[in-house]
């Protein structure tokens, strides 16, 4: 039987968003019986011919529909594009329409996370355009508590919604050790929902 993961799933163009996967995937790692599988997607080309390799060059695998079918949690990443989300996002969890139909994510709990470059960038719009598929497939939406005190001292990045995180116009500041905290507070509480539900369920068989 294969161990119950939690799906961190995430496009970064600049490689912010892929930090938070990692802080994320570190904080899912801290609770004892579940593990992190971090995957990204490929970009959306404006060719409607170009195609990409099936394996990409470095970093993370793309996922597969069996990834996300499979989860027993998912959280969901993307920078922010004019507030909302990006384009290669959204192609993915079009293409998710069999796990709609059948409801296998029914239940399941699941997180958002976003970068942007400006502090007031549409963050928060961006973290709530990546729900609203998550609502369709009936998915469990957990935000952060205010019990986290990172998310009230924060200067940079940091929402009830998802963490978020302030990226600066050239894309160049790192995690702050708030938005990294926050990161992993995010993937622990993922991680246990995600346990608890796992438990009562078979509780319940």
């Amino acid at each position: 039987m294969n161990s119950p993961y939690v799906l961190v799933l995430y496009y970064s163009h600049g490689g912010s968003v892929e930090a938070m996967a990692s802080q994320i995937a570190r904080g899912i790692e801290t609770i004892t019986g579940i593990e992190a599988r971090v995957r990204t997607v490929p970009s959306v080309s404006p060719d409607s011919l170009a195609t990409k390799e099936a394996i990409p060059e470095a970093g993370p695998l793309y996922c597969t529909e069996d990834d996300l079918r499979h989860c027993s949690g998912l959280v969901l990443g993307s920078p922010v594009r004019f507030g909302n989300m990006a384009a290669a996002v959204k192609y993915f969890l079009d293409g998710t329409t069999n796990l709609w139909l059948t409801g296998e994510l029914v239940d399941k709990p699941a997180a958002v996370f976003t970068s942007s470059s400006s502090l007031h960038g549409g963050q928060e719009s961006t973290l709530l355009s990546m729900m609203l598929p998550l609502f369709h497939h009936g998915m469990v939406l957990a935000g952060i508590p205010y019990t986290a005190p990172e998310l009230s001292n924060t200067q940079t990045g940091g929402t009830p919604y998802g963490v978020s995180h302030y990226a600066g116009k050239t894309n160049s500041s790192e995690l702050s050790h708030d938005e990294i905290a926050l990161c992993q507070t995010q993937g622990k509480r993922i991680a246990s929902l995600a346990l608890s539900i796992n438990s009562n369920t078979n509780t319940d068989k």
